[in-house]
């Protein structure tokens, strides 16, 4: 640290001043200078090592939604023969429980105008309210599968009760706590592994431990670019194995028979047990990339 010394002349003699006092905190850096202050772990010799890891989970989420569509000249009537159409639907998807299916039905109907041709020939509707001819009701019936070993079957018994309409399968991955943790701690013997083999081939060896960072951001750092910067860290993730960040839980999951299929409801236009297996599909979930990534700063020797 650079000390400035001021003189002061009292009565004619020179008596030099006590040096100024070291400031509590490093002012930050102005644009312009050469360089930064360094943070404190950077004092001594240090590496850096940025644990990146990487792993292909099942994905253990889906979802689709089905339509179910009535015409009538009364409103009311249209929308009880859509809600008659998924009722009994519901209430067979509802039987697995909301641990592993959730269902939400929503109902919208819609006006039906007398049609005309106008000057050119373009068929138009005649929107007036004294020109309703029918009313269009529509039932949606949105599925969450919370459970996908048994995706298929409810894929299939939605298929089943005829819908108007259905849309695609999409799937998710919403990982557990003991997954996520499993994770990170790789992250972080991924970061020494990494930095034992830059030290080794550098003709060092690792020294005590000076930062811990589960976010990695204290290793993107740019500490000599002249002005404090972060950016995304370049290194190549590690592939973990995913019995190791999943753990026993998910590889007793693997092994475990798919549940039975939940008992029959009650009768009112439910689809038959023949109907369900013969619109069966595959449905398999993919792969997910789960990704993690931690910084240890470590001394060298």
């Amino acid at each position: 640290m650079r000390t400035v010394l001021a003189a002061l002349t009292l009565a004619g003699l020179t008596v030099p001043a006590l040096p100024a006092p070291a400031s509590a905190q490093t002012p930050p850096a102005s644009i312009g200078q050469p360089y930064i202050p360094a943070p404190w772990w950077m004092r001594d010799p240090v590496i850096a090592s940025i644990g990146h890891v990487r792993v292909e989970l099942q994905a253990n989420r889906a979802g689709f939604s089905a339509s179910f569509r009535t015409v009538d000249r009364s409103v009311a009537e249209a929308s009880r023969k859509a809600a008659d159409q998924v009722r009994a639907l519901s209430q067979t998807l509802a039987a697995y429980g909301v641990d592993k299916v959730r269902v939400e039905t929503s109902l919208t109907t819609q006006p039906l105008y007398d049609q005309y041709r106008d000057e050119n020939g373009v068929l138009r509707d005649n929107t007036r309210a004294d020109r309703i001819e029918r009313y269009e009701a529509q039932a949606t019936v949105s599925v969450t599968v919370r459970d996908v070993a048994v995706l298929e079957r409810v894929y299939a018994t939605v298929i089943a009760a005829q819908p108007a309409s259905i849309a695609r399968v999409y799937f998710s991955l919403e990982p557990d706590n003991t997954a996520r943790s499993n994770l990170a701690a790789a992250a972080m013997r991924d970061a020494r592994a990494r930095a034992l083999a830059a030290a080794e081939n550098a003709g060092a060896t690792l020294g005590s431990v000076r930062v811990i960072d589960p976010t990695g951001r204290a290793c993107q750092t740019d500490v000599l670019a002249g002005w404090p910067s972060y950016g995304a860290g370049t290194s190549q993730a590690t592939t973990v194995d995913e019995i190791v960040v999943t753990g026993s839980r998910n590889r007793a999951e693997m092994a475990m028979a798919p549940p039975p299929p939940p008992p029959p409801p009650a009768p009112g236009g439910a689809p038959s047990e023949a109907a369900i297996e013969a619109a069966r599909l595959a449905l398999q979930p993919p792969l997910q990339v789960l990704t993690d990534q931690a910084c240890v700063v470590y001394g060298l020797n």
